[in-house]
């Protein structure tokens, strides 16, 4: 039994003596460096100890601090490897790790005592001399080991002070909490030199925080302050357009945490939360391209445009407000911005169930209080459309119900002309009819210089209510007619940030149509908030008559440069990790698109964000007498002569839907205006033997 336990105990000191060996061939550097400490220790003890002339005038003490510096040495270069000092990866090294630096010290320490008391009794050093060294030996070792976070100084300093959001196209940042979970995500942002993310300033539910600051990031206020300092900042240029919550928001109270989700909501500011360290997430062997959540703020490099919302709850408060597609994309979020200034009723039209239903319990969950009536209906049928106008006599009707699916409209003409142009005019007879003061219709920059049928439905819709607009205004009578034109909004049905994001979720390729290929980008939520804004000032200064509100949406974007930023906002790099594939152009697209018409009278809008411009009317009997032409042969699916309709009133629309007649005018359409019209060639005849087959997938155009 003896033996046996001294067996097991040899080989778990043999294995120790392995294991320090080992980790001492893995670190020689640090174990020389530390060894020279320890000698470098004892010696500046014994001169503190006895100053540099006393030491002088002692000659044998040179001997004794030789032969105890040999004596120490070698104890050190035995305890060290054995007290773990060179087992751990000293880059990560924390406060908890001291204690391993003090043990050691501690049985070194107590070894060199050991033996200067067996073989000197401790009588040519004095017992000052080992505290002494213990302690300069601690701070040696520690002063080694902190070298390994040398890159870190710079994280001492205030890294974020000075900076301003415009001064790069990172995304400001507020941070709710200045606690732990605020200074580890600071400095992981601060090692980040790539990160897409700038911290402006942070709120913090204790007071004594406040005035203070957090890395160089300022504590600009309490939780109850959220629109107090974003109002500040945004006066300093420095408009946050991300929130995050370093901590759950429970943590805030429930109630400030409502409050300041609510007022970012208002405000049009995106709200995240950072994942907490010890979150478990289960791995997925077979998706190892799952995504976080990309925020479609990131994709613009843009600030939100400012809003005047006083002028926008006056336009709704208090009235009975008609939304048709109020289930879509735009429609959905034009319901909930109305529903939230407070309106005496909102009425609900939408042709498709399911949106109709998911838009009714959103407004049950979020405005109860608000009175509302949901339609399944299709504004195709002027009948149907009308008695819903007469039971609740709306006083503001947004149109936003349409066709939009560029190559989809174009393989099914005549259904667009039946929703995008009938479906307009039923809305707006039934508008004048029923004494609604006014008319908002959502419109497209398709209608610019079409080369779709969509686009080409689009601008005759903007025409009838222009035409209706400009006989109100001459006759003193009836409602404003109002068109609000944008571009892509992020993010909607059918549009590329959706398809964009399912095949990152499958590891690519990104599909793009071509490299050269720009739209014009806006959220929803900005696009929706711009076009209340231009309604309300169209009709509470009477202004526009006649005119298209055309939303500013700054500089068009590349597609390809949306795929490129999604790819890195999701964490990989474009062209290695993740494929961008060109796929060349759909039916009906263009390769860029335009805001303004060759013969559009553009002019100054007083409204902010918003421009203006005035298409040549064409006569309502005229478009009244074409539409119901065009009614006819949509319903009786005469695709020619349904083109011939539309190109009778739209002189510059171009048709050919064969898959290389799109591709030569997607070319086409690149050059400018007066280049194209140089270019044009004759139009292309329409017929069913022709017809293009719809190749998927691809960005939305």
């Amino acid at each position: 039994m003896i033996w046996a336990v001294f067996s097991a105990a040899s080989e778990i000191a043999r294995r120790r003596l392995r294991m320090a060996a080992h980790s001492v061939q893995k670190s020689p550097a640090l174990y020389a460096a530390d060894l020279g400490s320890a000698a470098i220790a004892l010696a500046v003890a014994l001169l503190l100890r006895y100053g540099v002339a006393d030491l002088s005038a002692r000659p044998e003490s040179a001997s004794v601090l030789l032969w105890s510096s040999i004596q120490y040495i070698g104890v050190c270069a035995f305890v060290f490897p054995l007290s773990g000092l060179y087992s751990r990866n000293w880059k990560y090294g924390s406060i908890s790790d001291l204690f391993i630096i003090l043990r050691a010290v501690l049985l070194t320490s107590l070894l060199l005592v050991s033996l200067l008391f067996f073989s000197t009794r401790l009588s040519e050093i004095p017992r000052t001399v080992v505290p002494m060294q213990s302690l300069l030996l601690i701070a040696f070792l520690a002063a080694a080991r902190l070298s390994f976070r040398a890159e870190e100084i710079p994280l001492a300093r205030p890294v974020f002070k000075g900076k301003v959001a415009n001064d790069d196209h990172r995304i400001p940042l507020l941070l709710v909490g200045a606690g732990d979970a605020a200074d580890l995500y600071l400095r992981a942002l601060a090692r980040a030199p790539n990160s897409t993310y700038l911290p402006v300033a942070c709120l913090d539910e204790n007071a004594d925080q406040v005035g203070m600051s957090l890395r160089g990031v300022p504590i600009a206020g309490s939780v109850d302050d959220f629109e107090k300092v974003v109002a500040e900042l945004q006066q300093l240029g420095k408009q946050p357009r991300h929130v995050v919550f370093t901590e759950a928001p429970a943590a805030f109270g429930e109630g400030a945490s409502d409050n300041l989700l609510r007022s970012a909501e208002r405000l049009g500011i995106a709200v995240s939360r950072l994942s907490q360290m010890t979150e478990l997430k289960r791995a997925k062997g077979d998706n190892p391209y799952e995504l976080r959540s990309i925020e479609l703020t990131d994709l613009l490099e843009r600030p939100q445009a400012a809003l005047d919302r006083e002028a926008i709850a006056r336009l709704v408060r208090g009235r009975r407000v008609l939304i048709t597609g109020a289930g879509g994309s735009i429609g959905s979020e034009l319901t909930t911005q109305v529903a939230a200034c407070g309106p005496a009723e909102i009425v609900l039209i939408e042709n498709t169930e399911y949106n109709l239903y998911a838009i009714d319990m959103v407004l049950n969950e979020n405005f109860a209080g608000v009175p509302r009536s949901s339609y399944l209906c299709s504004v195709r049928r002027s009948q149907r459309v009308e008695e819903i106008f007469e039971r609740h006599r709306p006083e503001m009707v947004f149109h936003a119900a349409a066709l939009k699916h560029v190559p989809m409209v174009e393989l099914n003409p005549c259904e667009g002309v039946l929703t995008n142009v009938i479906g307009t005019m039923n809305v707006a007879n039934a508008a004048k009819k029923f004494g609604t003061l006014a008319m908002v219709q959502i419109s497209t920059d398709k209608v610019v210089n079409s080369t779709s049928v969509m686009g080409a439905t689009k601008r005759l819709a903007e025409l009838y209510c222009q035409a209706l607009d400009l006989d109100g205004h001459r006759t003193g009578k009836g409602p404003r007619f109002m068109t609000v034109r944008f571009g892509n909004v992020l993010g909607s049905s059918g549009s590329l940030i959706p398809l964009f994001k399912r095949q990152l979720a499958r590891g690519g390729p990104l599909t793009v149509t071509d490299p050269c290929m720009t739209r014009f980008f806006m959220t929803i939520r900005e696009a929706v908030e711009l076009t209340l804004q231009a309604s309300a000032y169209g009709f509470e200064k009477q202004i526009g008559q006649g005119e298209i509100f055309v939303l500013d949406m700054g500089e068009p974007i590349k597609i390809i440069d949306i795929a490129r930023r999604m790819i890195r906002l999701a964490g990989f790099t474009p062209d290695q990790d993740i494929e961008i594939k060109i796929i060349g152009p759909r039916p009906g697209e263009k390769l860029f698109e335009e805001l303004f018409d060759e013969t559009d009278k553009r002019i100054t809008s007083p409204v902010p964000g918003v421009l203006g411009a005035v298409p040549n009317p064409i006569p309502l009997p005229k478009l009244r007498d074409a539409f119901a032409r065009l009614r006819r042969h949509a319903e009786r699916g005469n695709e020619p002569s349904l083109i011939s309709v539309m190109c009778e009133l739209l002189p510059r629309y171009e048709h050919g839907n064969s898959t290389a007649t799109t591709q030569v005018k997607g070319r086409r359409s690149a050059l400018r205006p007066k280049e194209r019209a140089k270019a044009r060639a004759p139009r292309t005849g329409f017929g069913k033997s022709t017809r293009s087959v719809l190749r998927l997938p691809g960005n939305q155009g």
